[in-house]
């Protein structure tokens, strides 16, 4: 299997080649140059265990890495989760809730970035050198990621946060981390502006080789691939629980890297009837979907932090594919929206931009409605990322097949939000035993220059 950029100037690349990589040299995103047709073994897969699905998955893509090897490294990185499912998928109401949250940092991006961290280690094993992870976080990438590197020989890392803009918890998971290897930088703006400093430095691409720069942030290959698997391993087992013969999901996205996941799982030949995108306030992904308009907009802060972002990173992936792999148009399109701020799609025949797609948007009280209504009729408490996607499930999703709705975080990490729900606090000993905890962080400006100069100060 080989990988190609979204923007088509770059020759094709090994697995490992795409890991290492992160950004393409170019500018675009790396995706496979096709993607496998296993329809055919979806009933060979159905049954299978949690590692043993990703194993399954992983290896059509992953086909540098010895099987064995592979299979280690699976093991390895879903060893580390506190429900023996790793990703299990429950009935709340009418409604299934996969709960993503059982992982080291109580998050969703816990089961690709534990594989990812692993992956890192083992090509630097085998190749020598040394890997600086440069990263940016709107919440809980962030500590996922450290928890994912932490310690580990010739790798560092530096995460980027909007000061401020995180729950104070978030914070706290990244901050405590206190390896030597472990880097927090705290900058004055929005993820969005963390976002721009990350990818214009990685643009630069002399500045990354001669430091050995490396991405965690969903812009990796790697981390959509793990993030494919519990797309299989939810429909399975809610598919064999109802009788039903396909599924549709409901994902609360901010970045586009979680529901983008779905979609290339759906592309694979996963039974996905739909895929329900659902954002808060800043929707520019919903409107895009239900206008085919794609434009910024001021961000607005809410209490759901991680999906407070107006640039997703992910979305040329998606693009590419609505262009028809025509990466010369795709350039034109980025090209256009870097410079304006907008690009534009036509509408198909129902007049939406993708009929797989079903779009909308949960504000503040909506999200705290429905998370006082869970927790009142059925003893289940959402956080409030999660809360969004069932809000806008239950707008748009129906009843003709089973709705899975992505839990993306525990709720414990949104006290306050929670609080004002609920009116009580839910706990979680993880978290808990950060209260006390003594913590490190660096602020700094929000401008590129600056954070290279921190990079070149502190790499070892």
């Amino acid at each position: 299997m080989k990988y190609i950029s979204t923007r088509g100037r770059m020759a094709p690349i090994g697995f490992q080649d795409a890991v290492m990589t992160g950004l393409a040299p170019d500018g675009g995103l790396l995706l496979p140059e096709s993607l496998p047709d296993v329809s055919g073994r979806l009933p060979a897969w159905a049954g299978l265990a949690y590692a043993d699905l990703a194993f399954e998955v992983m290896r059509l893509f992953a086909t540098d890495i010895p099987a064995d090897d592979l299979r280690s490294l699976v093991d390895a990185s879903y060893a580390t989760f506190a429900h023996p499912e790793v990703a299990p998928t429950v009935p709340v109401g009418d409604i299934h809730v996969l709960e993503l949250f059982h992982g080291p940092t109580l998050a969703f991006k816990d089961i690709a970035l534990q594989f990812l961290g692993n992956l890192f280690a083992y090509i630097l094993e085998r190749r020598g050198g040394r890997l600086n992870i440069l990263g940016a976080t709107s919440g809980d990438t962030g500590s996922a990621a450290i928890h994912g590197v932490r310690g580990k020989p010739n790798i560092n890392i530096f995460i980027m946060h909007p000061a401020g803009r995180t729950s104070p918890l978030q914070e706290k998971q990244m901050t405590s981390v206190l390896d030597p290897n472990v880097f927090n930088l705290a900058v004055d703006g929005t993820f969005d502006d963390c976002q721009h400093i990350m990818k214009t430095t990685f643009a630069d691409v002399a500045f990354k080789e001669r430091h050995a720069l490396g991405a965690v942030n969903s812009v990796n290959w790697a981390r959509v691939l793990a993030q494919t698997v519990y797309y299989f391993h939810s429909a399975f087992r809610t598919m064999e629980r109802t009788g039903a013969r396909t599924v549709q999901f409901a994902v609360p996205t901010g970045n586009f890297g979680d529901i983008l996941a779905g979609y290339l799982a759906q592309r694979m030949g996963l039974p996905i009837r739909r895929l329900i995108l659902a954002t808060n306030e800043n929707d520019i992904l919903s409107r895009f979907f239900n206008s085919g308009v794609y434009g910024v907009a001021s961000v607005v802060p809410t209490i759901s932090p991680s999906m407070d972002i107006q640039v997703a990173s992910n979305f040329e992936r998606y693009l590419y594919y609505k262009v028809g792999g025509n990466a010369d148009a795709l350039v034109s399109l980025m090209a256009g929206f870097s410079q304006e701020g907008e690009l534009c799609v036509p509408l198909n025949a129902n007049g939406i931009v993708d009929d797989l797609f079903a779009a909308g948007r949960g504000d503040t009280a909506a999200t705290l409605d429905t998370i006082r209504r869970y927790h009142a009729e059925h003893g289940y408490v959402l956080d409030p990322h999660t809360a969004v996607g069932v809000l806008v499930a239950e707008r748009t999703a129906g009843t003709a097949v089973p709705t899975i709705c992505l839990a993306t975080a525990h709720p414990a990490k949104f006290t306050q939000a929670i609080v004002d729900a609920i009116g009580e606090e839910v706990h979680h000993p993880v978290l808990d035993a950060l209260s006390d905890a003594e913590t490190r962080c660096d602020a700094i400006a929000n401008e590129v220059d600056a954070v290279k100069d921190y990079l070149v100060e502190h790499i070892r």
